[in-house]
């Protein structure tokens, strides 16, 4: 087993011994521009984000909503490269507040896009940007041994996913063989937000916790503060998507610094509500 110090490992070991649990943005990068992205991202860790989950936009996306969906279509009509999202996580690590308060980075990619551009020149350009941690949503747990033996070699973690139609055998099974931490669907659908999250989700955490103690992160429909109020306790973060990337279009008619002022305030509601 590898021994490296991964940074996701470190983040939730202290998050623990805060008795907090962990904020997790978002963000297609290039959407509409990588300085943008940046500014979004800076903005993000001043108001409490824990880690940030940076999507690589993709043409044919899983499970992705109209929202991200159409993020993505606009990172690319502006010809977005790999080249520029490993710049832009190079640049997030050089930013003053990312030096005062590290925040791991975790690439949301389609499997596609890492064959594409080869296994191990993928993942030798993340490592060298300073991701630490991936999310690759088209590969099954099943199919995913020989990627997770690379991306572990490295130091780095294959964060692995379970929706409410896992069956909890196969769903515990997932969570131990998970690096960092457990991707929790919270809905059967696509991404987006929601103004309920379904009753059984707390009951589907309380079931994992009790047969694993690799961390659960709940996402999908997550975008209001009383709906993380009630995930604390039960989970050891939330991911914030839609609700987050529903703004980046606004760059393109309304002043940047409004629209990050925005973005700033809703982070920080959310990481009041998983603190309060």
């Amino acid at each position: 087993m590898n021994q490296m110090t991964n940074a996701i490992d470190t983040c939730f070991a202290a998050l623990r011994k805060q008795g907090k649990a962990a904020l997790i943005p978002f963000v297609s990068a290039g959407d509409p521009d990588v300085k943008t992205s940046l500014k979004v991202c800076e903005v993000l860790i001043e108001n409490g984000a824990d880690l940030i989950e940076i999507g690589f936009p993709y043409s044919d996306p899983i499970a992705d909503g109209p929202v991200i969906q159409a993020s993505y279509t606009r990172a690319l009509a502006n010809k977005l490269k790999s080249t520029q999202i490993w710049d832009l996580a190079k640049a997030i690590g050089s930013l003053a507040v990312y030096e005062k308060r590290p925040v791991p980075l975790v690439a949301m990619a389609s499997y596609s896009l890492i064959l594409r551009q080869g296994v191990e020149n993928f993942l030798n350009h993340a490592k060298e940007a300073g991701f630490s941690g991936f999310i690759v949503p088209d590969l099954p747990w099943d199919e995913s041994k020989d990627l997770g033996k690379a991306i572990e070699s490295r130091g780095l973690k294959l964060i692995q996913l379970v929706t409410p139609t896992t069956p909890l055998e196969r769903a515990v099974n997932i969570a131990k063989a998970s690096g960092g931490f457990l991707y929790c669907v919270s809905i059967s659908g696509i991404t987006g937000e929601r103004k309920d999250l379904p009753p059984a989700l707390i009951e589907r955490l309380k079931a994992l916790k009790c047969q694993s103690t690799t961390p659960l992160c709940v996402g999908f429909g997550i975008s209001q503060p009383d709906q993380a109020g009630m995930l604390k306790g039960h989970c050891d973060g939330i991911i914030v998507g839609s609700a987050l990337v529903r703004q980046f279009v606004r760059f393109t008619n309304e002043p940047a610094e409004k629209v990050l002022a925005d973005i700033g305030s809703f982070c920080s509601s959310m990481r009041n509500a998983l603190d309060n």
